[in-house]
Formats: C-alpha cells, sequence, structure tokens
C-alpha cells in the first residue's frame, strides 16, 4: 500500500467533501470507501463521540489495511440537556429520516424554551492504524439555534445553527469561511500533528 494513502471512514457525503477540502495540501491521497468498493456499516453505539470515532475508523482501518481517519459530532443545545448530542444524525421519531426531519424534530421540541436557543457543535476524530494503535484530537463550535431555516450549502443542522462570529447560519456561509470556524474544521487543525507524524515524521 501507499505510505501515503489516508482512508475517510464515512459514507457521508457532505463529510467527504468537508474532509477533502480540509485535508488538502496535506501531500496525502484521501481515499472514501467507495473508490476501494467497502462497504462497511459500523454500529454507533458507542457512549460518546470518542468512542464512536474509533470503532468507524478502526474497523475500516482493518478491513482495508489503510490508516483510517473517522470523525463523530453532534449538536448539543443548552436548553435540551445537551440533546441531541449522541444522538444528532437519529433524532426523529420518523422512520427514514431526513435532514430536514431532523431540524423540524428539533425545532418543535424547542418551541416552547426561552430563548436565546444556545447550542453548540462538537466533534471529535479519530485516526486508526491497522494495527490497532488511535489517536484522537477533538473541536467545538458554540452559537445557537434559530427558529427558521435559512441558507442552501451545508448539510445536517447547518440552516438552523447560528454563528454569531460571522452573523449567519452555517449554511449562509461559504466552505472557506465554515473551512475556518466549524467543530470539524478544528478537531482536522488539532488532528494534522497526529497525520503529519504517522505520514511523514514530525508534527
Amino acid at each position: 500500500m501507499s505510505q501515503n494513502k489516508l482512508l475517510l471512514a464515512t459514507n457521508n457525503s457532505g463529510k467527504v467533501v468537508e474532509l477533502r477540502e480540509l485535508l488538502s495540501g496535506m501531500n496525502l491521497e484521501i481515499l472514501t470507501p467507495s473508490q476501494i468498493n467497502l462497504h462497511l456499516d459500523v454500529d454507533e453505539n458507542g457512549s460518546d463521540y470518542r468512542e464512536n470515532a474509533a470503532k468507524k475508523a478502526l474497523a475500516f482501518a482493518q478491513a482495508s489495511g489503510l490508516i483510517s481517519l473517522a470523525d463523530d459530532s453532534g449538536l448539543e443545545v443548552e436548553a435540551l440537556n445537551g440533546a441531541p448530542g449522541l444522538y444528532s444524525a437519529r433524532y426523529s421519531p420518523k422512520p427514514n429520516a431526513d435532514d430536514k426531519d431532523r431540524r423540524a424534530y428539533l425545532l418543535e421540541k424547542l418551541r416552547d424554551k426561552p430563548r436565546p436557543w444556545r447550542a453548540r457543535f462538537c466533534a471529535t476524530i479519530a485516526v486508526a492504524k491497522p494495527s490497532g494503535e488511535i489517536e484522537y484530537a477533538t473541536g467545538e463550535c458554540v452559537g445557537e439555534i434559530i427558529g427558521e431555516e435559512r441558507g442552501a450549502r451545508g448539510f445536517g443542522y447547518d440552516p438552523i445553527f447560528l454563528s454569531p462570529e460571522l452573523g449567519e447560519t452555517m449554511s449562509e456561509i461559504t466552505v472557506e469561511e465554515k473551512n475556518e470556524i466549524s467543530h470539524r474544521a478544528r478537531a482536522l487543525l488539532a488532528a494534522k500533528p497526529i497525520l503529519q507524524k504517522i505520514f511523514f515524521g514530525y508534527s
């Protein structure tokens, strides 16, 4: 295998776009599971973001023989005692719910709660070797939930998550702006020394 191949341990196309952009310039060949015909569905039943990220990264690393990077992230809303948190990607009573259903359910839960609806996005990145060694990095982005969707970019809860730094939702800002402030961007920035050490021998 090539020394510089990094597998993104995700089947989420939105995450793939973000991670590819954030990793550009690192002189790594970024691969996705579909590119290597790897079909793997990891049960994300860990007790926190770190455990879920580790499960995904290790499963993909061992199945592919490639160093793999996974992230687990969630939206934590203060008025809902930190929910949806770990369950952000599954936060809807509707079967086969999509992102829009999950946003609608979250706003329904918040309707009677006093505003502002303070919230934060949290991310943990795990980088796993096929041998089983795993290293971690974290990041977060603080903001608030608003009552209506704004913007056409991004995915997940981005259209209702307002960045106080920019005065816009995560769906209104450009990819470049998002990659300056997002939880995933900050976690990946913290993970870059780990990748540099693994692939190039320095941090």
